[in-house]
């Protein structure tokens, strides 16, 4: 049964979703449009509800190998965006569980005793930035849902390779979720994820992360490059925005994804390329995976990201100017 697992999960997850969206429950949690969306059509915010419901279903077939320092955080996180999806919760409310939950995961691994202090308070901000960077990549459909499953399935195929079963299927049960989900995601989007889901699963890359690194399945660098397509586009963007004197805390669209969408790019399209650079990214990733960062693994990345996101600097100014020219005329 063990084995069956993620399939389960998929399942699940599909099931959960379809019998919420024919209930009174998805009218509760909408997604209204507003300033920052890029949708237009109100849309049932509780994909994340199904999604870490079937997850932890799937995981009590292998609750044994689960630890206190992932699943106590993950529930609390999971309880407390949900609340925010219903009832929008302050900033410092949302960030104290946030912190609260790092500290727990940072103590509970033994990350001072086994690498030192200071490598722990950087995991701890690492874990922070994360569990909220998926929250603020999670604005487009199929973007969160897809970053999930490839990122997950490339963790768990990592552990096979390291013939760590049951953690593979820890992070391949992640990656069903995620498809389960994606089955309603994938542009044009029927359900959105919600804090409920997105939350948590920022979290879980960051734990999971650290539980491969001490298990010695990969490097430390691994989960960095795995979900570089998302850690580039908040990290690059935030840092443009604390530049031009913005605040960072602030809701926008000035991510690369929301600016493509913007210049006239379809979600399906761009969910799409972005697939591609999930894929390409995870595997480059997993070919290294137990060795110290390659020079030349980074530089062709490094090689990749920067014309890119030029590229669409350079589409986004010209999308302004010839709105600055229909607006003159």
């Amino acid at each position: 049964m063990l084995l069956y697992s993620p399939l389960l999960v998929a399942l699940l997850v599909f099931g959960l979703i379809s019998l919420i969206l024919r209930s009174k429950f998805s009218h509760r949690i909408q997604d209204i449009p507003n300033a920052r969306s890029l949708h237009t059509t109100t849309t049932p915010r509780i994909g994340g509800v199904a999604l870490i419901i079937g997850l932890l279903v799937g995981w009590a077939f292998l609750f044994e190998a689960l630890t206190w320092w992932l699943l106590l955080p993950l529930l609390a996180l999971f309880a407390v965006s949900l609340v925010d999806d219903i009832r929008n919760l302050s900033v410092k409310q949302r960030l104290f569980i946030h912190f609260g939950s790092a500290v727990l995961m940072v103590i509970g691994s033994g990350i001072a005793g086994q690498h030192g202090v200071l490598l722990a308070i950087l995991v701890f901000f690492l874990t922070v930035w994360m569990t909220n960077l998926f929250n603020f990549m999670d604005g487009s459909d199929g973007l969160a849902g897809g970053m999930a499953l490839f990122g997950f399935t490339f963790y768990g195929l990592a552990a096979l390779l390291n013939h760590q079963l049951t953690f593979a299927l820890l992070n391949f049960c992640i990656a069903a979720a995620a498809f389960g989900f994606l089955l309603f995601n994938f542009p044009p989007a029927k359900v959105f994820m919600g804090d409920a889901g997105s939350i948590p699963l920022g979290f879980l890359v960051a734990a999971m992360g650290v539980w491969g690194w001490q298990n010695g399945t990969w490097s430390a660098w691994f989960p960095l490059l795995v979900f570089s397509p998302f850690i580039v586009d908040t990290t690059v963007t935030l840092v443009k925005r604390s530049r031009r004197g913005l605040k960072i805390t602030e809701a926008h669209r000035d991510h690369y994804y929301q600016r493509m969408i913007q210049a006239g790019w379809p979600h399906r399209k761009v969910a799409l390329i972005e697939y591609s650079l999930m894929f390409c990214a995870g595997l480059s990733a997993l070919v290294y995976a137990k060795t110290d960062l390659p020079f030349l693994l980074l530089l062709n990345w490094f090689a990749i990201y920067l014309p890119l996101m030029l590229l669409i600097d350079a589409r986004w100014q010209h999308f302004q100017g010839a709105k600055v020219d229909s607006i003159t005329l």
